[in-house]
């Protein structure tokens, strides 16, 4: 091939790497370019190392398989300018690393550590959890409905709703939710003015960004060490003390690793299920009919979900390097490139969704892939699923009408992003 077939165009390259894109939408602009004439391309952004940008469904899900192939901890996980790569590994003594969860660890590690929580979060844990956690929901509802009729579904339930149930799993204390409501929101928000920690939308690959950054994990290990060491202590049912007390291999995990797997349940286990939950109800705001539809079988919520999941798509890339020349789609990639999963293409995949750009919560078969694949695939997908559909099974009976009461906006961030306003009126029962 021509270097003029392996390079994405210098405009497109920007958006991949630019926050506001993934707030106004242009970000799938360049996808449905990128899955039309470069599907696996390189992206040069200036700042940044060369990476593939692997845009198609079959090609996210042929790399995502292979996880000896492609290794998630040898590079940074997400994306990171060549300047931020450099000062965290200089910080860490080499790692590129700022944390060390499950997201950043390849096998033998790996399974190792996805293993001391994985029960928790399989279907015949979380069943136990149901009732509970409708209890929750229903006064979620509840406090909607008594808002009289118009609130910011984001911020007044969404947001809410999911943190309460990981953080009562997990351990935390109700009165420390807004802590770590915070928190989240100024990690996975750093570049977006209204969510960053002052000062606003600094620059996540210079010194100022990347001391912003190491002041909220700061935070985080400081409030979860004084957990841990509780529940060293005195160990209870939650699990907190599953982490406190993990042990790899004969011998306690680090602190770090402690630290930081406090850090991805606490922050992945509700801001992405709010975003999901959000994004579904902004979908029944503009499609009526399908409100009503829904309205009709309740046994058809699932398929809302799902399909709010391809949607929404909260996750919308990780990296990947791979450990050995390979190839992909019939283009060859050479040991140790860097390549970018774009989840939320491939979850608009024409060839795999049909009227992929149209929200349909009637949608089967529905491959959705934001929950990943393989051996990373979200350890958490279970919860989140029955959350949203025990929050709708509660709404849905109640709500006889929904509709925008202002523009709904998006967060500024190119990893995790999603709603962070959702203003609707509403009339319920």
């Amino acid at each position: 091939m021509t270097s003029s077939e392996i390079n994405i165009p210098a405009d497109v390259a920007e958006t991949l790497v630019d926050p506001a894109a993934f707030a106004d939408g242009r970000i799938f602009d360049s996808y449905a370019w990128l899955r039309a004439n470069r599907p696996l391309a390189v992206a040069q952004p200036q700042g940044f190392d060369p990476f593939w940008v692997v845009t198609r469904h079959a090609d996210i899900l042929e790399i995502s398989r292979q996880n000896e192939l492609f290794h998630s901890g040898d590079r940074p996980t997400t994306i990171v300018g060549r300047e931020g790569e450099a000062k965290v590994r200089q910080m860490t003594g080499g790692s590129p690393h700022l944390v060390r969860s499950l997201v950043q660890m390849d096998a033998p590690d790996h399974p190792k550590y996805r293993a001391l929580t994985q029960a928790w979060f399989m279907p015949p844990s979380i069943r136990k959890l149901e009732d509970s956690i409708r209890e929750i929901a229903r006064a979620s509802v509840q406090r909607m409905a008594e808002t009289g009729g118009q609130c910011d579904f984001v911020t007044e339930v969404a947001l809410h709703y999911p943190l309460h149930v990981i953080m009562e799993i997990l351990g935390v204390p109700a009165a420390d939710e807004p802590r770590m409501l915070m928190l989240t929101q100024e990690l996975f928000g750093a570049t977006d003015p209204d969510l960053g920690r002052t000062p606003a939308k600094a620059p996540t690959n210079g010194d100022e960004g990347m001391a912003v950054m190491q002041g909220i994990i700061a935070d985080f290990y400081q409030y979860f060490t004084a957990i841990s060491t509780d529940r060293r202590a005195t160990p209870t049912g939650d699990l907190a003390t599953v982490i406190a007390n993990g042990q790899i291999d004969g011998a306690p995990i680090s602190e770090l690793e402690a630290m930081s797997y406090y850090m991805i349940v606490a922050t992945a286990g509700h801001d992405t299920t709010s975003s999901t939950a959000a994004t579904a109800l902004w979908a029944l705001a503009e499609n009526p009919d399908q409100l009503a539809w829904l309205k009709q079988d309740l046994t058809r919520i699932p398929g809302l979900i799902d399909e709010a999941i391809r949607w929404a798509t909260p996750v919308k890339t990780f990296m990947r390097s791979a450990t050995a020349d390979a190839e992909v789609g019939g283009q060859s990639i050479p040991k140790g490139d860097w390549l970018m999963l774009c989840y939320a293409s491939g979850n608009r995949d024409e060839g795999v969704f049909e009227d992929a750009g149209a929200f349909r919560a009637d949608r089967t078969p529905n491959k959705q892939l934001a929950f990943g694949y393989g051996a990373h695939l979200c350890l958490g997908q279970h919860l989140a699923k029955m959350e949203m559909r025990i929050l709708f099974e509660e709404l849905l009976p109640r709500l006889k009408s929904v509709k925008l009461a202002g523009a709904p906006r998006m967060s500024q961030a190119v990893f995790v992003n999603g709603l962070k306003s959702l203003p609707i009126a509403f009339e319920m029962v």
